[in-house]
């Protein structure tokens, strides 16, 4: 049994990584929190030599990334020795492009184009890693199989890892912990993230420990899967509209959870 990491995964955060003096200032605020694990995502156009001197400033670990798949195709040796510079090991994916969701042709040309990048990562002592929104749990057109199905069927284990996003999960209406469990042996990360659905009808995400989701179980399958990380994400509708507080927030939960 694993007692996973916590930290968190930069996007939150993204108008305050855009330069170097800001990534700067965003990591020794994490810092002083206790964070010694990030994930990067939407970061600036700021070297990999530049984000390192920063990164070994503060002590802070990088688990995975999130970047782009034109990059993956066009630039993966580039994406590479990034990755080496910032001593991280896992490429992740935030989602695959609109038009792999719509047929069954589509999604397996996706499937080969990533078992591709993951054959040169693995070549390079690194991993593929993707991250699902709710889309993938919808049907896939004239079939009885959700396209995350399909990935978990279709993909190499070996080749395509997953980010799961217990909160996308959950709003697809499935089980997170039913996934994660699906998923054993092949997530070094999940995003612990949560939702409300308000009087309106609309989705809104809030800070961990104040929504739908039931993250003490997903804590407790992380740790029964052995799942290395645990990173908290939430893409908007912070509270008092700051990133900064909502994190202070979900990360005090965050370390609730591992006491």
């Amino acid at each position: 049994m694993t007692t996973p990491v916590m930290g968190i995964q930069l996007y939150t955060l993204r108008d305050h990584i855009q330069t170097k003096e800001d990534f700067d200032k965003t990591l020794a605020r994490l810092s002083a929190m206790g964070v010694d694990t990030v994930q990067i995502s939407g970061i600036g156009d700021i070297p990999a030599e530049d984000q390192k001197e920063v990164l070994d400033r503060y002590n802070m670990k990088v688990c995975v990334t999130h970047k782009g798949l034109d990059r993956m195709e066009n630039d993966l040796a580039g994406l590479i020795r990034e990755h080496k510079i910032i001593g991280c090991d896992a490429l992740g994916l935030g989602a695959m492009p609109g038009e792999a969701r719509e047929s069954e042709a589509a999604l397996r040309d996706f499937i080969a184009k990533t078992a591709r990048i993951g054959e040169t990562l693995r070549g390079s002592g690194m991993t593929f890693h993707y991250h699902n929104h709710d889309f993938e749990f919808r049907k896939l057109p004239g079939t009885d199989k959700t396209l995350m199905d399909v990935l978990l069927e279709e993909t190499d284990p070996a080749l395509f890892h997953f980010i799961p996003d217990v909160a996308w999960i959950h709003y697809g209406g499935y089980d997170p912990v039913e996934i994660l469990t699906k998923m054993k042996g092949r997530v070094k990360v999940i995003h612990f993230k949560d939702y409300i659905v308000n009087e309106a009808g609309e989705r809104k995400f809030v800070s961990l420990g104040k929504g739908k989701v039931d993250l003490k179980a997903c804590y407790e399958a992380a740790k029964a899967l052995d799942m290395p990380y645990i990173m908290y994400e939430q893409d908007c509708d912070w509270t008092d509209n700051d990133p900064f507080k909502a994190t202070e927030e979900s990360w005090a939960f965050m370390r609730e959870l591992q006491a």
